[in-house]
């Protein structure tokens, strides 16, 4: 065992490779460090653009007044790299596209800042040196990130993983790593365990020479995942406990997807999990919170979009040449089964289910008009949904209300399925962005295992990161249909 200056420094090292949970949610401790860094290079940066901008001379008089606009232009800044994708960790595969999602959230966030210094003049800075403070801050930013992915690649600080198991369920691991969705581990390899079925797949596999406790020390370790396909047979256990109480990480197949996915894996998901596990918990205080919060983002957005939704309604009459209804009202599902209107811009043919079968709308739908393929692709057809969510039917955020003909059929071949109605649906979800459009069985399935992420773990946090990672989906038009 390692003791000692040794210890101190396989300490730090795990501290910085793991995640920890905010409000439920887990968050890379590298993309928190990241973050901090990058807060204060915005600050800095806007300190630096005043002083090429007016030489000294503005200080004097606003010193106070400019700190609290450094932290206004840091605060907008940094929920536009955050809406934009900045920190994912697919943001990192290229030095081209993570230029132009930096350089696309600086330019937003600057729009945001116009519209900030707008409504509240007490905010206001000159152009040139707001200018400035961008140039100053994309420079710096792609520094950091430059140096952070070479400093990454060259001490490769991924969690380095063990998987004790190399059977059916061992192999999960391997398919998730196979299509991108452990970008931030390190398998090191996997330990075959007693009744581990045989399988065809060439997984890594290490056979301890001594003890688990040598093998872990020997490979540096960081967290062991049990995966054996039939704990019944026999775990290593006095092994287990042995690296727990010596500061390795010892999850369950299912908390380690829950972790590194953002989503509940139906496949291996049993009851007991579902009971037993830290979530699920839907309090007075809860409910009142985001109640209060869709009413809040509700009334704020309700003047900027109100123009918008003028405009649609005008192109939309323009283009049925003032025949048809502007509005689509269709049944779908609230919480705890109960049926509601929900209200959309019309963005099909009036006769679109003619015959009055339910049909999922699929890619290049031959229904969909000429104006709803521009409001779907912005997801403006949604706006009216706005005031669903003052009659409480909806909620800003939470899985989307599907059609009762469609939660029957799902129902009968999901498990689980109708879980996701334990809280309000949303305009917008968890699943809407971690996952493209849905228009099948599959589909439904795959959605599903992130709507069951967000009943588990909701909460403000959660719901002020999907609205921002929103933004990115709705301006850039991902997974229209």
């Amino acid at each position: 065992m390692l003791y000692g200056p040794e210890y101190i420094a396989m300490a730090t090292s795990r501290f910085f490779r793991h995640s920890f949970r905010f409000f439920r949610h887990y968050i890379p401790t590298e993309f928190v460090l990241l973050a901090i860094v990058e807060t204060a290079i915005l600050v800095g940066s806007f300190y630096i653009g005043l002083e090429l901008r007016f030489r000294g001379d503005y200080w004097q008089e606003m010193h106070r007044p400019i700190f609290l606009k450094a932290c206004l232009y840091s605060f907008i800044m940094q929920m536009s790299l955050l809406a934009f994708g900045a920190y994912q960790r697919q943001s990192r595969q290229s030095i081209e596209r993570l230029a132009l999602r930096i350089g696309g959230s600086l330019f937003f966030g600057l729009l945001m800042l116009g519209m900030t210094m707008y409504i509240a003049p007490m905010f206001f800075l000159g152009r040139g040196a707001v200018g400035l403070a961008v140039i100053i801050s994309y420079l710096a930013l792609m520094t950091v990130r430059i140096i952070f992915r070479r400093l990454w690649r060259e001490h490769d600080i991924r969690l380095r993983v063990l998987i004790l198991g190399a059977g059916n369920a061992a192999s999960l691991i391997d398919s998730a790593r196979v299509v991108g969705e452990l970008e931030g581990l390190n398998i090191i390899g996997f330990v075959r365990m007693p009744g581990d079925a045989e399988n065809e797949k060439g997984l890594n596999r290490i056979t301890p020479s001594n003890s688990l406790m040598n093998c872990v020390e020997e490979n540096r370790i960081d967290e062991i995942v049990l995966a054996a396909d039939d704990r019944r047979k026999g775990l290593p256990v006095q092994d287990i406990l042995d690296c727990k109480m010596s500061g390795v990480e010892v999850v369950d197949l299912l908390t380690f997807f829950e972790r590194e996915t953002s989503k509940i894996r139906l496949d291996i998901l049993h009851p007991s999990w579902l009971y037993l596990s830290d979530g699920f918990r839907n309090s007075m205080f809860r409910r009142l919170s985001k109640w209060l919060f869709d009413i809040t983002v509700v009334l704020f957005l309700l003047p900027f979009v109100l123009p918008i939704m003028a405009m649609v309604t005008a192109a939309i009459l323009v283009e049925n040449r003032g025949r048809g209804p502007v509005l689509y009202r269709q049944t779908r599902v609230t919480e705890n089964g109960r049926l509601f209107p929900i209200y959309k811009f019309r963005s099909m043919q009036s006769d679109a289910e003619h015959d009055g079968v339910a049909r999922w709308a699929v890619k290049n739908d031959a229904r969909i008009t000429r104006i709803g393929s521009v409001l779907r692709k912005y997801r403006l057809d949604e706006l009216p949904q706005l005031f669903n969510i003052l009659r409480g039917d909806m909620s800003f955020v939470g899985p989307r209300p599907e059609r009762p003909e469609f939660v029957e059929k799902l129902s009968k071949i999901i498990p689980y399925y109708n879980e996701r109605h334990r809280v309000k649906p949303g305009l917008t979800g968890w699943a809407q962005i971690c996952y493209p459009y849905g228009a099948s069985e599959d589909d439904g399935l795959n959605k599903l295992q992130y709507d069951l992420y967000y009943v588990k773990n909701y909460s403000i946090f959660l719901d002020a990161l999907v609205l921002l990672q929103t933004a990115e989906v709705v301006l850039l038009g991902k997974g229209a249909h």
